[in-house]
């Protein structure tokens, strides 16, 4: 399996159970508490996968940034939770960054 692939299941998984963890409400709801459990164990499992071929701080850099990126829009879609200009910057920063580091570094595989 190509290391992105694997990453962006990674990535949608922990997406996932951590939006999920939040209606977990600490672990006391049963359904949200398994999809928690099942999307951080496949998230780590397909993170393993991606380290196989994805340097490790390339791999965790596009993990934690688009991670925040995508559990920001999960909070605002299902939460409703805001963000204000300064957050919105800061996500875009943070895109601005996975993309040079994949783009323009030598630590990415090209």
């Amino acid at each position: 399996m190509n290391g992105y692939l694997a990453l962006c299941i990674a990535i949608v998984a922990e997406v996932i159970a951590t939006t999920a963890l939040k209606a977990s409400d600490s672990f006391s709801r049963w359904w949200p508490s398994v999809i928690t459990l099942v999307g951080y164990a496949t998230a780590f499992y397909f993170l393993s996968i991606t380290l196989r071929s994805v340097p490790v701080g390339v791999a965790y850099a596009i993990w934690s940034g688009l991670g925040i990126v995508l559990i920001t829009a999960a909070a605002w879609m299902f939460y409703g939770q805001r963000i204000d200009l300064a957050g919105l910057v800061g996500m875009g920063l943070i895109i601005g960054g996975v993309v040079v580091l994949n783009v323009f570094s030598k630590a990415a595989p090209h």
